[in-house]
């Protein structure tokens, strides 16, 4: 019998149907009519049409074709996609240990791995990949960079990189080695001299319960742990079985952890946790954001809906589904949406129906009922995601600090900043000083802001302009728009310490490392700032749960 692997994606989608469709022999009667009209179809264009037809291509057109009407994470993995498949089901794949993303539309090295070649042999977060064994490196091509980069370990990849500073590209030729990517990217007592422990799991691939366990374990010999830190955010998920171990380290044992519930719903698959936890003790605080989803809502919402712990920041991503990987025959896959998860109190919380949008889908089981109870009686909702007990953002109160990092202008600051300080420390500079070199940095780029009351009065001089007035209003009109330019420049200083954080996250990332961004990163965070200040004082902690101070 093959083997199947079920987990959960990172973004939402839905089952194909729930519930019952009319008998047996009136689905499989559909089934076979219309897998021979597709073969029918099928066959008369691949051999008359009047172009010559990739028989194969042709067939995975229709195979994209039909799950395209179902959610958009049902779809058919063949063979050129198999490391992709091993990565999510395994956690490891054959690389150089660096991230690539798309910055101001070039592709960008943005992360490395400690240890593995690329940071090893030299690569730089912010160097921009031109060719990889000879072929050009394009925003075009950019969905392609995994088959590029990735493969067999013992291989060589010969790059060619574009770094800012220096005349001539560089050219490295990389080994590729078995890169294993832990689920925890960063664990460690957070302020150092607290007893408070601070877990970064990003991810649900194999083994992240045990990396869990054998975190707690670590710290535990270190000093004794008072309270955990279980950081969700930006972690979009993974595996089903692994949500379930993380779980079972911080609930009492056969304590509900979740219910999945596929197109027969009189069939319900409960888990429950199997074993004794690492951390029941321990007082415990979960920060998630809009991109947690998936097994990380899992765990987030069995410790809300138990009253384990307290969730902070932001709501989370709203995806209730689960899928099951299947073999399929010539070394492909089909991953399908089979079932949909339910927290321990009840709640789905998927927030996008996709049986709503699509005729294929004959109806809707997502339950209308909103509001349910935790273990002590709390109300929580089944509305799109997790919402937090306590709700805090960690996003700047300045609109123009927001839309620089969303455009990359720091992540490219520290790229140019660093490569002409390569021996810099985080020190050298003062923040006054990193603030001037931004802002002086900011006029040489093409970056545009425009705030509210400037649009306004462009249309203003528009129409100053169209209806003729003089030039004397026309020139109060200028005036105004050029007072507000100085008016950017002081809506910077009076957030200068936002800015300089992100400088300071991006250009630590350079000099030492993932893990000191990280820790970088927790000193300027609303967040975890709330969850200190919440697990130092024990009252309120306990209110927050609805607890009585001898049942804690």
């Amino acid at each position: 019998m093959k083997y199947k692997y079920r987990y959960l994606l990172a973004l939402p989608v839905l089952l194909f149907v729930t519930g019952f469709i009319r008998g047996d022999e009136d689905i499989f009667f559909k089934i076979s009519k219309s897998i021979d009209l597709f073969g029918r179809v099928y066959k008369e264009v691949a051999l008359n049409y009047v172009d010559n037809i990739d028989p194969e291509e042709f067939m995975l057109s229709g195979i994209k074709g039909m799950l395209t009407t179902l959610d958009p994470y049902t779809n058919f993995i063949d063979e050129t996609q198999k490391k992709d498949l091993d990565f999510m089901t395994k956690g490891k794949y054959g690389g150089i240990g660096a991230s690539v993303g798309l910055r101001n539309n070039r592709v960008t090295i943005i992360d490395l791995i400690e240890g593995y070649s690329a940071q090893r042999q030299g690569i730089r977060i912010g160097d921009i990949i031109k060719e990889i064994n000879g072929v050009s490196i394009t925003r075009e091509n950019y969905d392609l960079i995994g088959e590029y980069l990735q493969g067999e370990p013992g291989e060589i990849v010969k790059m060619v990189i574009e770094r800012e500073g220096d005349n001539e590209n560089l050219i490295f030729n990389m080994p590729l080695e078995e890169v294993q990517v832990k689920n925890i990217t960063y664990y460690g007592f957070f302020p150092a001299a607290s007893n408070n422990a601070y877990l970064k799991l990003s991810s649900f691939s194999r083994s992240a319960g045990d990396e869990i366990r054998r975190a707690i374990g670590e710290l535990s010999k270190q000093k004794k742990i008072e309270a955990i830190v279980l950081d969700l955010r930006g972690n979009p998920g993974g595996l089903l079985d692994q949500a379930i171990d993380v779980a079972e380290k911080f609930l009492k044992k056969d304590q509900l952890i979740v219910s999945v519930i596929g197109r027969d719903t009189t069939k319900i698959t409960k888990y429950f946790a199997k074993e004794e936890p690492v951390a029941s003790d321990k007082k415990l605080v979960v920060l998630v954001n809009e991109q947690t989803a998936s097994a990380s809502e899992i765990v987030a919402g069995a410790i809300q809906d138990h009253d384990r712990g307290i969730i902070i920041g932001t709501q989370s991503f709203g995806k209730g589904l689960v899928q099951t990987l299947v073999p399929m025959p010539y070394n492909s896959s089909l991953k399908i949406t089979t079932a949909r998860y339910y927290t321990p109190s009840g709640r789905c919380i998927q927030k996008i129906n996709y049986s709503d949008q699509n005729k294929v889908i004959t109806n809707n089981p997502i339950k209308s009922v909103h509001e349910y109870q935790t273990d002590n009686n709390r109300k929580v909702y089944a509305s799109g995601g997790i919402e937090p007990d306590t709700v805090v953002t960690n996003n700047s109160s300045s609109r123009q600090v927001e839309q620089l990092l969303a455009r990359g202008m720091f992540f490219r600051f520290a790229t140019s900043f660093f490569n002409n300080n390569s021996d810099m420390s985080l020190d050298t500079f003062t923040k006054d000083e990193y603030l001037i070199e931004f802002i002086s940095y900011l006029r040489t780029q093409e970056y545009s802001y425009s705030m509210k009351s400037e649009k306004l009065l462009q249309e203003l001089k528009e129409l100053v302009e169209k209806e003729g007035y003089g030039v004397d209003v026309k020139t109060d009109v200028e005036n105004l728009i050029s007072k507000l330019n100085d008016l950017k420049i002081d809506e910077l200083e009076l957030y200068r310490d936002d800015v300089v954080s992100n400088i300071r996250k991006e250009l630590v990332a350079r000099i030492k490392g993932r893990d000191a961004r990280i820790l970088e990163s927790l000193t300027h965070d609303k967040q975890i700032e709330l969850a200190l200040k919440i697990l130092g004082e024990e009252k309120t902690y306990i209110n927050l749960l609805a607890l009585a101070y001898s049942d804690n």
